[in-house]
């Protein structure tokens, strides 16, 4: 097998910063259900558009496997993993963590999909 490519040092070079709202933990009160209080976490990564430059401006509209995707959706290189359905914060727009790719066995990096939300400050 071969060895795992190591890519920290180059996100730590080139990433930037970004919030994730972690789910905080839920609880029993009086017998009903309260759900956590997410927690801001401030986190490192690289972040890309997931269209590549070969798009023109007019298509605002792609497929990939994990269905339809606008140009405003990005992807998120980090080295820290991260639940689906977390929601992410980066440049005042808020995005929805919602497909991993598992590329463990071959390096450090975790690579998601953010689908952006329309509306800024909606944090579930």
């Amino acid at each position: 097998m071969p060895e795992i490519m190591i890519f920290k040092e180059v996100i730590e070079e080139n990433g930037v910063p970004f919030t994730a709202f972690l789910r905080g933990e839920g609880s029993h009160v009086n017998g009903k259900w309260t759900p956590g209080v997410p927690s801001e976490v401030p986190m490192f990564g690289i972040i890309l558009p997931v269209v590549a430059g070969s798009k023109s401006i007019g298509e605002e509209l792609s497929y990939i496997e994990n269905g339809v995707y606008t140009l405003k959706e990005k992807k998120l290189f980090t080295t820290t993993p991260i639940e689906l359905g977390v929601q992410v914060k980066y440049k005042n727009d808020f995005y929805t963590v919602q497909a991993f790719k598992d590329f463990s066995e071959f390096t450090d990096v975790f690579i998601y999909l953010m689908k952006w939300r329309e509306g800024v400050g909606k944090i579930d």
